[in-house]
């Protein structure tokens, strides 16, 4: 079991040349900046996987890059955005790195970059923001989070263009 606060990297499928400790310290990080100190469970996987979790949770048949699945009460409350106790746990997190190579391919930066880009939208996402509803929410903390970590371009930004 993970200490509190803390988030888990899980790998399943994932390609070589990722570096997982540098991606458990930046999840490390996220999970103190941008979640106050809760915790997350993150899946780097492929197409494949992300396409079952896809139609098995949401229906949509079809690979995407991130998923976000809040957890039960902390998810509740954050997507109420009500005060949520700083250990609780958020829920968790699935990312294709074989979408998130191709999209880093195409953006010209490193896969992971996108990965880090990746994370922080699926983040948002537990903490209760949603970039269809959310009347620009979302999109303005992902820029301004996006430009404090360094990142390239974010989701929400690609998606204004």
């Amino acid at each position: 079991m993970s200490e509190p606060g803390s988030s888990t990297l899980l790998t399943l499928r994932c390609p070589r040349g990722i570096d997982r400790r540098s991606l458990r310290a930046f999840a490390a990080h996220l999970g103190q900046a941008v979640a106050g100190g809760r915790s997350f469970n993150l899946l780097l996987t492929d197409d494949r996987e992300l396409r079952r979790l896809n139609r098995r949770f949401l229906g949509r048949d079809r690979a995407t890059d991130v998923l976000s699945f809040p957890s039960g009460a902390a998810g509740r409350a954050a997507r109420e955005s009500k005060r949520v106790e700083e250990n609780d746990f958020l829920g968790d997190i699935a990312i294709s790195a074989q979408r998130a190579g191709q999209q880093a391919r195409d953006l010209g930066h490193p896969l992971e970059d996108e990965i880090r880009i990746l994370l922080l939208h699926g983040l948002l996402h537990l903490l209760g923001m949603d970039h269809v509803t959310g009347r620009g929410a979302m999109a303005r903390a992902e820029t301004r989070w996006r430009k404090t970590l360094g990142l390239p371009v974010s989701l929400t930004e690609r998606g204004r263009r």
